[in-house]
């Protein structure tokens, strides 16, 4: 009987919990830009409010908001510029100051320079006056001190996925390094005799090898590190004895092999690994439903079909999501129900994922069914899903996909 995809994803799940659970215990310490799309190590509380200081929120005259009940023209002050300390607003006066600038002691609000007149700064004088607008209410156009985030409160909880924002927030809080999540050591291997690498000349019946390439750049954007990476030949042998040369080498936390697991006569990753504690499992999912789970010498081990575009499913439903259910990163793909452009068909009982472009309005199907169709892979924008519990789904249906 078949394992549902829910089945699968909560076991690859609870793996990568088990083996990732030192790591998930560890920080290192980079600079920001190095932080880029990792996990928050620990929480991070503010050293200092943001805005550090009353400023104003405009190009105007800083007032003090009871002074313009009793009359609208105004001695004129020095400017007050950004990146300067504002002096004390004399009794009566109001000061130019311009965006971004101090609020100066005294000033409670801050009328735009639109509403003044003259409306434009001259150059400073003495007995100069501008005109300004009755009854300005206190707290006009200024930014408080702390309105943002306060000195001493949580900025950042541990976990979370550090992108622009989150990075920007941190520089403008004075940061420049950040404790953030050490990174998942993967060797990756990718099998069998007819596959060769790109910028070679493959020998009649050898393809050249896309799942290194696909499932490599996959981890890296995922936020792991591709420790090792290599084809090995369909010899049980050779790949058992490579396999455990690139262990000791590379020291991976998880394993991760595509082809070979299937019920071919050739199926070198099954027969080199009969006697690891690895379960060959039927999942009920198209593409990828052949899938292989278990650990071999002590580390987690995965194991993806040989079809190009099977492979990549298994990351995106299997692996991806279980490295941020236990890392909290990468996020999850985001996920929408839209309507279909046009009618499918779905095998029974089985999860069918297949390749969509969605236009903001519609998706559309991109190329069939079929695990090799890799030029539809590279047109598509979203993976479509359609539940085994789904035959078909008419036109206008509404169906989730996940947008990559």
């Amino acid at each position: 009987m078949p394992r549902s995809v829910a089945e699968h994803r909560n076991a690859v799940t609870e793996l990568l919990r088990t083996a990732l659970a030192d790591l998930a215990g560890d920080a290192e310490t980079v600079g920001l830009l190095q932080a880029i799309g990792r996990p928050l190590a620990r929480d991070i509380t503010a050293p200092v409010s943001l805005p550090p200081f009353d400023n104003s929120q405009m190009d105007g005259y800083a007032v003090a908001s009871s002074a313009t009940h009793a009359g609208t023209e105004f001695p004129v002050g020095e400017t007050v510029a950004a990146g300067h300390p504002a002096p004390p607003l004399p009794p009566g006066a109001a000061l130019p100051v311009m965006t971004g600038a101090m609020l100066p002691p005294g000033a409670d609000a801050v009328v735009p320079i639109e509403q003044a007149r003259p409306d434009g700064f001259r150059p400073f004088r003495a007995g100069q006056t501008v005109t300004l607008p009755a009854r300005v209410p206190a707290g006009q156009f200024v930014r408080p001190a702390g309105s943002d985030i306060a000195a001493g409160t949580l900025a950042l909880r541990r976990g979370t996925r550090l992108d622009a924002p989150q990075l920007g927030l941190l520089a403008a809080l004075g940061l420049d390094r950040v404790p953030v999540l050490p990174r998942p050591r993967v060797l990756l291997l990718s099998t069998g005799d007819e596959v060769v690498p790109p910028g070679t000349v493959p020998a009649p019946g050898q393809i050249f090898d896309a799942n290194n390439t696909l499932l490599a750049a996959s981890l890296a954007q995922a936020g792991a590190d591709v420790a090792g990476s290599r084809i090995l030949a369909d010899s049980p042998e050779a790949f058992g004895a490579r396999l455990r040369e690139d262990l000791r080498q590379h020291r991976p936390q998880l394993l991760v092999t595509s082809g070979g697991i299937s019920k071919g006569a050739f199926e070198v990753v099954k027969q080199a690994l009969a006697a690891e504690d690895v379960r060959f499992e039927s999942v009920a999912m198209q593409p990828g439903g052949p899938q292989a789970i278990g650990t071999v010498d002590s580390v987690a081990f995965l194991g993806f079909p040989g079809n190009p575009v099977s492979s990549l499913i298994s990351f995106e439903m299997f692996l991806r999501p279980a490295l941020g259910e236990v890392l909290g990163a990468p996020a999850p793909r985001p996920s929408l129900r839209v309507p279909l452009a046009e009618a499918v068909e779905s095998p029974e009982g089985k999860h069918q994922v297949r390749r969509g472009y969605y236009d903001g309005a519609a998706v559309s199907l991109v190329g069939g069914a079929g695990s090799h169709l890799l030029h539809a892979l590279a047109q598509a924008n979203a993976l479509v899903h359609l539940p085994a519990d789904t035959t078909a789904a008419a036109a206008g249906e509404n169906v989730e996909i996940w947008l990559l």
